[in-house]
């Protein structure tokens, strides 16, 4: 186990140093973005140990997973980033801390209701298929302007703001148009007035990963998605 640890801390040690650099050379503050750490692919005892080094976020795409999880390591921050089906929403809700993968006004409607009868708060990220690729979840922009005002009117859910995922490519530069148009969104959104009692602040761009965060980080991304890059060498 200790030799895991050392592991891990070595990685997060690198993750955060590029990190730290792709924010300074942006002329952002490295305290204003958030790693965090997909842990999709790792094994339990990895996982456990990432989490018995201190406070961290975790991510997970499949909800079974993340309750799973979550209920052997009850004071780790769990976060949803795969695709959420509407009859899994009342055993998440519980669990999670930030849903960011909310891929239609359907499945938002569903979370409102849901939070609504459990009495809770809903933060979430809605889900923009910026780069238009047929294999991806998400918004269409131009729908998500159209149903905005829908969007907005959800009265148990905090938006918090936006994901995407930009094409594989070996250049992480070529993904920068795409990080850059879901901030252009992000802003064109936040400055639409809508009917609702508390402002809507969209402060939150979940974008990059592994390949690609640190182009991520220099168009905004207050959140990164990191798994691969964490869990090098380990398995």
């Amino acid at each position: 186990m200790a030799r895991l640890a050392d592991r891990l801390i070595e990685n997060l040690g690198n993750v955060r140093g590029r990190m730290d650099d792709a924010a300074r050379r942006a002329g952002r503050d490295p305290a204003d973005i958030t790693l965090l750490i997909v842990t999709k692919y790792a094994p339990d005892e990895a996982v456990q140990a990432l989490a018995a080094l201190g406070p961290c976020e975790l991510g997970e795409s499949r909800p079974q997973q993340l309750i799973q999880r979550a209920g052997l390591m009850p004071d780790a921050k769990w976060h949803l980033i795969g695709h959420l089906q509407r009859n899994k929403v009342r055993a998440l809700l519980p669990h999670v801390a930030l849903i960011h993968s909310v891929d239609s006004l359907r499945l938002l409607e569903r979370i409102d209701q849901i939070a609504g009868e459990l009495g809770v708060r809903s933060n979430v990220l809605l889900e923009v298929n910026v780069s238009g690729e047929a294999a991806k979840d998400g918004f269409d922009p131009e729908r998500l302007r159209s149903e905005w005002t829908q969007c907005a009117a959800a009265a148990n859910v905090d938006l918090c703001g936006f994901m995407t995922m930009a094409p594989l490519d070996s250049d992480p530069d070529s993904a920068r148009p795409v990080f850059q148009r879901l901030r252009e969104l992000r802003d064109e959104l936040q400055a639409m007035p809508v009917a609702r009692p508390q402002p809507i602040r969209l402060s939150h761009l979940s974008m990059g990963m592994s390949s690609d965060f640190e182009a991520a980080i220099a168009e905004g991304a207050t959140i990164v998605r990191i798994g691969s890059a964490i869990f090098e060498g380990i398995s």
